[in-house]
């Protein structure tokens, strides 16, 4: 209550200090200052993935930030920023690509020119490219093959929207993006139309100033663009090396976000008021030990991709928690009582009020805003939950489920099982322990029929008939040939 009554406090001042410029050269500023000991500005772009010219561009984009400029070298802003304490981010999301510095009060000159020149001279060289950022790239588009939740999102957005909001955040294994590329790129999205620059910890005026200074050189014409958002839907498995086993089941929608939906992703999340304590969601109760369901309320412009993420040790545990899952959305589509709808509200505004606590929040809350040259207070949005009645929560989302649903399993290759061999009259293994393959049907429990199977071989000195309990991680297998008869449970 206490965290409530200060997030609405902090709500409440910053809607009412927050202002948006356009200077004469047609930039949008936009900043906050409530006496922080540290300032931030973040040059909000439009160049997330769905913008970008050619599948990972953007991403590549991201990741030449704070490179070589006309200038100043990539080592030189390093040193210069360590000099003075500060710290250099960049980020992306499916719409914008956020530049951001951070810094101590009285610094903001520098740092702005630093964020400056990179929009306006950076030399985009390839040995740069292929030294720096390739690299960077490469990892982190490893990363998130090896985690389940970040595949989950990525292919949820690809069904459910295909193009636009559906081109993924992270570059394709195998690429051919060029610095010429993203050169193009950045050229196309670094126009006065496509920035807005947003300031915390700083007074307005002086940030305009230093904007209008620095920003003079940037074209003034062009904004990128890409086709209105189309909600589609679908599923599709996948596969793992290691992590939980995952599900994600969601709908989506086109159109601007709205406060229904907001509501429902709070409804149904099952995070806990109080720690250690089971919370009073509709699936709380129906979560197995060890398995884990999140809410997911992904708004954009002009279309929300909303779900529940299930995350587990075992298939049959995930399984149970999807199901819950699944009858909680369609319970929410046949209404909620009042008191639920009350306390779902709640928690919504909460959420929309606690996020401008911190400065990612701020920007990502407001920066949309300030780009589009509306309102930049949260007034609109705290308000817009007030007049939320139930009729129209139980018509928004039985009109949401109404959609094709968007259903992404992701299966870890890690399995126990009951030892079973039906093997091939020959194989090679590469020195690995074990030889499996694992097909769907198999992990479906289907039964693999007699006249398919090959002769059976023994395997590092097991009968082929006797049963055991091992553990397989096919990532560490390159040479897969073999069937399993049956799981354990």
């Amino acid at each position: 209550m206490l965290a409530a009554r200060a997030s609405t406090r902090n709500a409440q001042r910053i809607a009412r200090s927050f202002a948006t410029v356009a200077d004469s050269a047609g930039l949008k500023v936009a900043a906050v200052d409530y006496n922080q000991p540290t300032s931030a500005v973040t040059f909000l772009v439009k160049a997330g993935s769905r913008f970008e010219s050619k599948p990972g561009v953007a991403h590549a984009l991201k990741n030449f930030a704070f490179k070589s400029t006309a200038k100043r070298s990539a080592i030189g802003t390093v040193r210069e920023s360590e000099l003075y304490g500060g710290v250099l981010s960049a980020s992306l999301g499916r719409e914008h690509l956020a530049l951001t510095a951070e810094f101590l009060r009285g610094d903001e000159e520098f740092f702005v020119d630093v964020l400056s020149s990179f929009v306006t001279s950076a030399k985009y060289t390839r040995h740069e490219f292929e030294e720096y950022v390739a690299p960077v790239v490469e990892g982190e588009v490893t990363a998130a093959s090896a985690d389940p939740a970040t595949q989950a999102i990525e292919l949820a957005h690809a069904l459910a929207f295909r193009s636009g909001l559906g081109s993924s955040l992270f570059a394709p294994s195998h690429n051919s993006i060029t610095a010429e590329d993203i050169k193009s790129y950045a050229k196309s999205a670094f126009t006065k139309g496509n920035i807005a620059v947003i300031g915390t910890g700083i007074d307005p005026s002086v940030l305009t100033q230093l904007v209008e200074k620095s920003l003079g050189t940037a074209p003034a014409a062009g904004t990128t663009s890409s086709p209105a958002s189309s909600y589609f839907g679908g599923e599709s498995r996948t596969e793992a090396h290691g992590g939980p086993q995952t599900v994600f089941i969601g709908f989506g929608v086109a159109g601007v976000p709205s406060a229904e939906l907001a509501v429902l992703a709070a409804h149904l999340s099952p995070e806990a008021a109080v720690k250690w304590s089971q919370g009073l969601s509709p699936i709380a109760a129906a979560i197995p030990q060890g398995t884990s369901v999140q809410s997911v309320y992904l708004p954009y412009s002009d279309a929300t991709l909303v779900g529940l993420l299930v995350q587990g040790g075992n298939a049959a545990d995930v399984k149970a928690a999807g199901k819950a899952a699944v009858q909680a959305l369609k319970s929410a589509a046949s209404g909620i009582s009042a008191e639920e709808l009350k306390k779902a509200v709640a928690k919504a505004k909460f959420a929309a009020a606690s996020a401008v606590d911190s400065r990612d929040g701020l920007v990502s809350v407001l920066g949309s805003k300030v780009l589009a040259g509306s309102t930049t207070t949260l007034d609109a949005t705290l308000s817009s939950f007030d007049g939320l009645t139930a009729t129209a929560f139980k018509t928004a989302t039985s009109a949401l489920l109404k959609g094709k649903p968007t259903r992404i399993p992701i299966q870890a290759l890690s399995l126990a099982f009951t030892a079973k061999w039906y093997l091939p009259e020959t194989f090679s293994h590469n020195d690995c322990d074990v030889i499996v393959v694992i097909n769907r049907e198999d992990i479906g429990g289907s039964a693999v029929p007699p006249s398919k199977r090959g002769a059976s071989k023994s395997v590092n000195g097991e009968s082929p008939w006797g049963s055991g309990c091992f553990e397989i991680n096919v990532h560490s297998s390159p040479w897969v040939s073999g069937r399993i008869e049956s799981f354990l449970d």
